[in-house]
């Protein structure tokens, strides 16, 4: 999958030094990944939920982070749509982020 942008990734974690190491792996896991649907994405992230309009939030580190994204299966990418801290994730509406 190709994962739009890796630069929000570094910003947050860059303010977040704890959420590198977390982040590094699942960008390299979905950079890695061939998702064509839903089923795909849960047979590796258990705890990954699903919302409209394509959106996929994954929890990090325990759940103390939060990556929204919108996945285009058909084209094979992944756009970030939200990083933050479990916290900031409560004040958003994800579903249209």
């Amino acid at each position: 999958m190709r994962v739009i942008s890796r630069k929000i990734l570094i910003k947050f974690w860059e303010k977040h030094p704890d959420a590198r190491q977390p982040l590094q792996t699942w960008y390299a896991d979905v950079k890695h990944a061939i998702w064509t649907s839903p089923a795909d994405i849960k047979s590796v992230y258990q705890n990954a939920s699903f919302l409209s309009t394509n959106r996929v939030v994954f929890n990090l580190k325990g759940n103390k982070y939060r990556i929204v994204v919108v996945v285009q299966y058909r084209y094979e990418a992944v756009y970030i749509r939200f990083v933050g801290t479990h916290k900031e994730y409560d004040r958003i509406d994800a579903k249209t982020i």
